[in-house]
C-alpha cells in the first residue's frame, strides 16, 4: 500500500505571533510572574531523556495532565489528554497520585485542586500560564455589577452562569449566588436549567459562548442579549436595558478564537471548494453563523475522527490542536482557518524545559508552583461545579 502524505500546510508567521517559549514575563497573563529556579535550556538535547527519567523515578506518585492545546513536546509525557473539565475530573479520579502536574493554564489547575483530595498537590509548571479570558472577569468588578443589579431590584431574577474558563473566585461567586458552571459542550443544558430558576442569566466571562448558545441553540433574539462592560459606569447599560434583557453577557472573550473573522471563512471557501468549516463556539457570532459545524474541543476531535477520507476541513481553534489533528489524519485535508499563526500564548508557556524543571524538582524532594485554592472559595466553587454535574 502506498504511504499517505499529510496535506498540512503551516500558517504564516506574523507580528501577532505571541510569546511561545515561556521566557520572561507576560504582563497579560493571569499570573504574570517568572518561573522560579533555573530552567534547562530549550536547546538541551537531553530534555526528552531527562523528562522520561524523572517521570519514571516518580512512578505512580505523579500524574501528568495535558490539555489539547499543549505543544507536542509536552503532550508526549501526559498520562491523560483532554479539555479543562475532563482533566480536572481525571485528576479527581486518581486519589493515590501524590502530585498532579497540570500542563494547562491557571484556572484549570485551580479546578483540579478544588476537585482533588487535600493530600494531593496540584502543580503548574509555569505560574505565568494564565488565561486572558479568565482575567477579563475580576471578582471585584463582578461583585460591583451584582450590587448594581441589586440596586435596580433585578438581582433576584438573575441566575449567574460562569464558563469553566474562569477563576476559582468567579466560580465561588456563582456558587454563593445559586448559579452553575458550564462547559462549551453543556452550555445549552446549563442555560435551560438557569431559565427554569429565574428570568435572566448573567453569563461570565465569555460573551461569545453565551450569545451563540442563547441565539443559535435556544432561539433567543440578539436583542435579548446585552453586553456588560466592566470598564464603563453601570456596565455601559441603562436600567431599562438591563430590565429588558434576558442574557446579560460579560464583556470577555478568548484571544485565540476571537481572532477568526468572517473574512477568514469567506477566503477559505473561495480557496478550497467544498471545504467544511468547523469552529469552536467561543468564536464570534458572525463566524459561528457562517460555519458548517460548531462544537467544543472534544466535538471537533470526534468530528474529524469520523470525517470521510478525502474531505476538506478548515478548523477554527488553537493551532497546536489543529496541526496535531491534521498529522493524525493524512487522508483528509485539514487546515487552520486563519492564514497566520495563532497559538494560545499563555498555554504555550508550558514547554519541555518547564516540565523537566517541575519533574526534577519533585524528584529532588522540592514541590514547586503549587496551586492551592482557599477552603471557603473551594467550597463555594464546588457548589457551582456540583450543580453542573447534576444538570439533567
Amino acid at each position: 500500500m502506498a504511504s499517505v502524505t499529510s496535506t498540512w500546510t503551516e500558517p504564516s508567521d506574523s507580528p501577532l505571533t505571541l510569546l511561545l517559549l515561556g521566557r520572561g514575563t507576560d504582563p497579560a497573563s493571569e499570573r504574570g510572574v517568572d518561573c522560579p529556579g533555573d530552567l534547562p535550556a530549550p536547546s538541551d538535547p537531553d530534555l526528552v531523556a531527562r523528562a522520561t527519567a524523572a517521570k519514571a523515578a516518580l512512578g505512580s506518585r505523579v500524574f501528568v495532565l495535558g490539555h489539547h492545546y499543549q505543544r507536542d513536546e509536552v503532550i508526549q509525557f501526559a498520562d491523560v489528554t483532554g479539555d479543562s473539565f475532563k482533566l480536572a475530573q481525571q485528576a479527581a479520579a486518581r486519589p493515590d497520585a501524590e502530585f498532579i502536574v497540570f500542563c494547562g493554564v491557571h484556572f484549570m489547575a485551580e479546578s483540579a485542586d478544588i476537585l482533588t483530595t487535600p493530600a494531593q498537590r496540584v502543580i503548574l509548571p509555569d505560574l505565568a500560564a494564565g488565561c486572558s479570558m479568565a482575567d477579563m472577569a475580576v471578582l471585584g468588578q463582578v461583585e460591583t455589577a451584582w450590587e448594581h443589579f441589586e440596586d435596580l431590584g433585578i438581582a433576584g431574577d438573575i441566575v449567574p452562569v460562569t464558563y469553566m474558563n474562569s477563576s476559582a473566585d468567579i466560580k465561588g461567586f456563582v456558587g454563593r449566588n445559586k448559579g452553575v458552571v458550564c462547559t462549551s459542550s453543556n452550555a445549552n443544558r446549563a442555560l435551560t436549567w438557569s431559565f427554569e430558576q429565574g428570568s435572566k442569566v448573567f453569563f461570565l466571562p465569555d460573551q461569545h459562548l453565551g450569545r451563540n448558545t442563547a441565539v443559535l441553540e435556544m432561539g433567543f433574539d440578539l436583542d435579548d442579549c446585552v453586553l456588560y462592560d466592566p470598564h464603563k459606569p453601570n456596565g455601559g447599560l441603562t436600567g431599562e436595558q438591563l430590565r429588558n434583557a434576558r442574557m446579560i453577557l460579560w464583556r470577555g472573550h478568548c484571544s485565540v478564537h476571537g481572532r477568526f473573522t468572517l473574512d477568514s471563512v469567506r477566503e477559505v471557501r473561495e480557496r478550497v471548494p467544498g471545504v467544511n468549516v468547523l469552529v469552536h463556539p467561543e468564536c464570534r457570532h458572525d463566524v459561528v453563523r457562517a460555519a458548517d459545524y460548531v462544537g467544543s474541543t472534544e466535538y471537533i476531535i470526534k468530528a474529524l475522527d469520523a470525517a470521510p477520507a478525502g474531505s476538506a476541513w478548515a478548523v477554527g481553534t488553537e493551532l497546536n490542536l489543529v496541526r496535531r489533528l491534521a498529522l493524525a489524519h493524512p487522508d483528509k485535508q485539514i487546515m487552520f482557518l486563519d492564514r497566520t499563526v495563532c497559538y494560545c500564548s499563555t498555554m504555550n508557556r508550558i514547554d519541555l524545559p518547564h516540565l523537566v524543571w517541575a519533574l526534577e524538582e519533585l524528584v529532588a524532594g522540592r514541590v514547586p508552583n503549587v496551586i492551592s485554592v482557599d477552603e471557603k472559595t473551594a467550597h463555594e466553587a464546588r457548589v457551582a461545579l456540583d450543580q453542573m454535574l447534576a444538570l439533567p
